[in-house]
């Protein structure tokens, strides 16, 4: 029995965000120095050349990374290289502070080990998390930075409000990913028209100058012929990849009494739809297109699965929460067992293994 197994029934007492706070303070106490850092990563960091991905111009140690929404405000981003991950994506930043949606907002799914979200992109804003990166420095390992619309903001703000948080924070950034599916922020208009997508990947091209890898995170909620439609635009602009998929807002087959909570659904209930969207991406796209996988990743052969369909790199945040602070070490560990176990040498050699 691990330690986080004896403390997790005592945080899953509090409600679920203020055990998310409680923790997120505990991690940047830990990062706040040097000896204490380097004391998670003797514990926690695992290490093998298997596992290193070469990809949007850097080198991810390991393919296992955060999810958006964990480290809005990139607070612990070094507590999280030190426990092991791979990569963090940062955000959802949006370019002034907002509160989010009222509290409770957060929701465990323990029958189901699953949550329910409905923050609404709650965030201290671009400039307070530009200070953040400039203060703590970038981390040692690759930084994704997750973009996002302020809740109020029309259809032609909404492309203002993505330029500002890309000029602003694309400079820290190893890749940025443009959010334009979260179901727990206002329907003003329909954020993913080909309309509106195109006049965002017009800007963005247009302020790239540095060319830095951008990226589209896509629901799992939609037909699949819709999704394909979205993938074409991806192409067509020339964009660095797909993240796939955020929450949903299905609620089938679940069992905890807060299913009936509103707001996007995380966990083990979206694995599958997430890893048959990844595949079918895959497919469509001979491979071609780069894909972060997302969705019901807690163990080695979750984050596989994902990989054979197509993903070069998968994140998580539900596991995350249930899992503790070794999971990424576990899910490394396992995954070169199960590299070693089929025969391959490398992470970037079992991507899309199963497709076709």
């Amino acid at each position: 029995m691990t330690l986080y197994s004896r403390v997790r029934p005592l945080a899953f007492k509090l409600p679920a965000e203020t055990a998310h706070d409680l923790g997120k303070r505990t991690l940047r106490a830990a990062q706040s120095t040097w000896p204490t850092r380097k004391a998670l990563a003797t514990a926690y960091q695992y290490t093998h050349p298997a596992l290193e991905v070469d990809l949007f111009g850097t080198t991810f140690p390991n393919p296992v990374g955060v999810a958006a929404g964990f480290d809005k405000n990139a607070d612990v981003t070094h507590a999280l290289e030190a426990l092991g991950f791979g990569f963090v994506e940062i955000g959802t930043v949006t370019p002034y502070p907002q509160s989010g949606n009222d509290r409770p907002r957060l929701f465990r799914l323990r029958e189901d080990e699953a949550m329910i979200n409905r923050m609404g992109f709650n965030g201290q804003g671009m400039e307070r998390v530009k200070s953040r990166l400039e203060t703590d420095g970038t981390p040692g390992f690759p930084l994704g930075v997750n973009i996002g619309k302020m809740n109020s903001s029309s259809e032609s703000e909404a492309i203002e409000d993505y330029r500002r948080v890309f000029d602003r924070l694309s400079p820290f950034a190893d890749y940025v990913v443009v959010n334009v599916s979260c179901p727990n922020t206002p329907e003003e208009f329909d954020e993913g028209s080909p309309e509106h997508l195109r006049a965002i990947f017009e800007m963005l091209e247009a302020e790239n100058d540095a060319e830095k890898p951008i990226l589209v995170k896509i629901g799992p909620d939609s037909p699949d012929d819709s999704i394909l439609d979205l993938v074409d635009i991806v192409q067509e602009f020339g964009l660095d990849g797909i993240v796939a998929t955020n929450t949903s807002t299905t609620r089938e087959g679940l069992e905890s009494p807060n299913r009936e909570e509103w707001g996007g659904l995380s966990g083990k209930p979206v694995e599958n739809r997430s890893t048959a969207v990844i595949r079918m991406i895959a497919e469509y796209t001979d491979g071609d297109l780069p894909i972060i996988g997302v969705g019901g990743v807690d163990s080695a052969g979750a984050a596989y699965e994902k990989i054979r369909a197509g993903a070069s790199l998968v994140e998580l945040y539900t596991g995350f929460v249930y899992e503790g602070p070794s999971t990424a070490k576990q899910i490394n560990q396992g995954l070169v067992a199960l590299l070693e176990r089929d025969g391959f040498s490398s992470i970037e050699d079992a991507v899309g293994a199963d497709l076709e």
